[in-house]
């Protein structure tokens, strides 16, 4: 089931596009109720969470406005992926797919760096570029097409990407480690060039750990 906050224009592109489509009258508020869904999360040291939350005084606080991007840190995958950020050393990073943000400034604040933000939206660029300032990190964030585009050299490269993507982009992955995520449990990647390390599940979703060969 999708439920979606739209007005009389909107349910009409909804009817079009799923054919059977119900209709019920919300309270005044809507706008402002989407905020219900996003609430902070710890993984290990970090915080993540919206800029309407207040912050704890302990842990590395990572504030994230999503916008019209994707990633507030709540998606099983996010958090996976924040898991083994926590547990890898710091070293030069690549977050493909930034989305949000929330994975290369989580990144920054454990110590990682230079830290590449790419995506192939400008939405997700906007995002990232203001949830960095907001958060006071230093990232490149540059509107890419990781699987044509130029990528640099790094430590780790960070891939919250569905599955065809991830296996395309690993043959031009040039990185020590690699962490892929955005798919269900039931479906394993290949990573050209890499050996697998270990996976994690969170609610069917999955993660997986690859090093160099």
């Amino acid at each position: 089931m999708l439920a979606v906050y739209t007005d009389e224009e909107g349910e009409e592109r909804l009817r079009t596009e799923f054919g059977s489509v119900r209709a019920e009258l919300v309270e005044p508020g809507w706008e402002e109720r989407w905020r219900e869904f996003h609430r902070p999360i710890w993984v290990g040291p970090l915080w993540v969470g919206p800029p309407w939350e207040e912050p704890p005084s302990e842990g590395l606080a990572v504030v994230v406005d999503p916008g019209r991007a994707f990633g507030t840190g709540s998606h099983p995958t996010t958090r996976l992926c924040l898991e083994f950020l926590t547990e890898l050393e710091p070293g030069s990073l690549l977050d493909v797919g930034c989305g949000s943000g929330v994975l290369s400034i989580a990144a920054a604040k454990l110590g990682f760096g230079p830290i590449h933000a790419i995506d192939v939206e400008a939405t997700a660029v906007e995002a990232t570029r203001r949830n960095a300032a907001a958060n006071g990190v230093e990232l490149d964030v540059r509107q890419v097409d990781a699987l044509v585009g130029d990528l640099p050299e790094v430590d780790v490269v960070l891939a919250n990407i569905h599955l065809a993507a991830v296996q395309a982009l690993a043959p031009r992955i040039k990185a020590k480690r690699l962490v892929t995520a955005g798919y269900f449990h039931s479906r394993r990647p290949e990573a050209a060039g890499f050996v697998h390390v270990e996976r994690r599940i969170d609610g069917g979703w999955a993660a997986d750990l690859f090093e160099r060969q």
